[in-house]
């Protein structure tokens, strides 16, 4: 049984998508989220075999950085993206940045199908409704650039998660609640997000996460 985890930030669609996936035989929807912290955070408990997930679920991370964040750390989860934008550069940063699939919402419900079948053999899926360029192919092999996250790399997997909360304004104690962890280690970790950072206040990180689209506010 193929354990799938459904992340987006509409009810009606996690709901439609959960019944699509669990008319098929060997597939099962254990787990539902409204975001991409959240659906990266549930991933970390190791039991999720493949995660259908919007690209944009403001207000939050950026899809593009949710997707490298948990193709690094769990490589043998398959990522497959279900989204409205059908944007050239969207896409094929989506697929450089570790998604196995890349399905447009206004497409058909069979290619979604196809697109979890190509999963579990290990094989990438464009939606048929894609049209590919060599332009496109080379900025999946090479990623693009125009996608430059500046010293945000320098940053653990720990504050890259904490980051985006920070932004969105959370306080210590609801970004503790929601990672498990203290709120003494929370700001421990803000202390050093600011410092590897080279930011002085939480304008300027506001301001470095919008440049390096790091959130979709």
């Amino acid at each position: 049984m193929y354990r799938v985890l459904v992340a987006d930030n509409y009810p009606i669609i996690r709901m439609a998508v959960k019944n699509l996936v669990e008319q098929l035989d060997n597939f099962k929807v254990i787990a539902e989220e409204a975001t991409g912290i959240d659906a990266s955070l549930r991933a970390e408990q190791g039991d999720i075999d493949i995660i259908i997930m919007d690209l944009a679920m403001p207000p939050g991370e950026n899809g593009l950085i949710t997707i490298k964040r948990i193709h690094e750390h769990f490589p043998n989860t398959k990522i497959i993206i279900f989204s409205s934008r059908n944007e050239p550069q969207y896409i094929n940063q989506a697929i450089y940045n570790g998604a196995n699939s890349y399905i447009l919402k206004s497409s058909s419900p069979k290619e979604l199908v196809h697109a979890l079948r190509h999963a579990i053999n290990g094989e990438k899926y464009l939606d048929n409704n894609i049209m590919v360029t060599k332009k496109d192919l080379l900025v999946i092999k090479g990623g693009s650039p125009h996608f430059d996250l500046g010293n945000y790399v320098a940053l653990s997997k720990r504050e890259q998660e904490i980051l985006p909360l920070i932004v969105l304004g959370y306080t210590n104690k609801e970004i503790a609640t929601k990672m498990f962890i203290s709120p003494k280690t929370v700001e421990a970790h803000k202390t050093k997000i600011m410092q590897k950072l080279n930011l002085a206040s939480h304008a300027e990180l506001l301001h470095y996460a919008v440049k390096h689209r790091l959130v979709d506010l």
